[in-house]
């Protein structure tokens, strides 16, 4: 059948080497559209092809799980299980970094715990950018030292658990591999300053420090005159404004007065108006008395 591993395939730890891959995600794989159409009859040779045209990495994505083409490679290479010679070239060539990317990612599935920090250690030199898709189908950034991180300390990766292998400093202790070297300890050794250079840069950043200090202490001094300054202004502000409001008030209360005084000035003239009118009623009264006494002293007289 088109999913059997080869017949001559080896036994990796101990069972068959697509059983690395989920049974789930195994079987997702075997239905989906890339594996049946870009990796049926696919060989060593024609798989390096499929590499090239490689956009992204990743594992599965979505509620059905669809498989990235990146994970088909993988299991594909599980089933044909080319040489180490083929993987050692995947892993070393420069021009295509996805490329690099499935070779490291197949030597950690199968490959000894010494093969593993000996062919993906040194690619923590190679700060490429990595496409890669996750879970929800979203594309996120990562760079190829990152992913060989990755690779060398997670246990799952791709929605792929990975093998365990044995910790570095246990390898060593057994002579199987050199002690790590990294590659920043040469620039490290190249700047490291002597002793007399140690000197001037302590007493550079002392004065600098010194500098800072006064040019804080200034600043603080200049914030806190402005500060003053603003308090003044505010005060002086406010007790402007204290000054007309009682200036108001006084004027109301100058206002009110006058219009008393100018109320009782009018009561006054109202009284005199009403005196002048009583007068002459008085004097109309009185003239009416005189005349009807008149009338009838006279009408006394034309009677005798």
């Amino acid at each position: 059948m088109a999913n059997r591993t080869v017949k001559d395939a080896k036994s990796i730890r101990g069972t068959n080497p697509q059983y690395l891959v989920e049974k789930i995600i195994r079987s997702r794989i075997y239905d989906c559209k890339y594996w049946k159409e870009e990796c049926f009859a696919l060989t060593a040779e024609l798989l390096v092809d499929k590499a090239m045209e490689l956009r992204y990495v990743g594992g599965v994505h979505g509620g059905f799980i669809y498989p990235t083409p990146f994970l088909c490679l993988v299991l594909k290479m599980l089933q044909i299980q080319p040489e180490k010679d083929i993987v050692v070239e995947f892993i070393k060539n420069e021009e295509f970094k996805y490329v690099r990317a499935l070779g490291a990612f197949y030597m950690r599935l199968t490959g000894t715990s010494v093969d593993c920090y000996k062919y993906l250690e040194p690619l923590y030199n190679d700060n490429r950018k990595l496409r890669r898709q996750n879970r929800q189908g979203q594309f996120e950034i990562v760079h190829m030292d990152e992913f060989i991180d990755e690779l060398l300390r997670e246990e799952r990766l791709c929605d792929v658990i990975l093998p365990r292998i044995q910790k570095r400093h246990i390898l060593e202790e057994n002579n199987e591999l050199e002690p790590k070297v990294s590659a920043l300890d040469d620039d490290l050794d190249e700047d490291m300053p002597s002793e007399e250079e140690n000197i001037d840069i302590e007493a550079k950043e002392n004065r600098r420090e010194k500098d800072k200090r006064d040019k804080d202490r200034r600043r603080d001094r200049s914030r806190d005159r402005d500060r003053r300054d603003k308090d003044r202004k505010r005060e002086r502000s406010r007790s402007r404004d204290r000054d007309r409001r009682r200036e108001r008030e006084k004027e109301r209360e100058r206002e009110k007065e006058r219009e008393k005084e100018r109320e009782k000035e009018r009561e006054r003239e109202r009284e005199k108006d009403r005196d002048r009118l009583r007068e002459r009623e008085r004097e109309r009264e009185k003239d009416r008395r005189d005349r009807d006494r008149h009338e009838g002293d006279r009408r006394r007289g034309g009677r005798y």
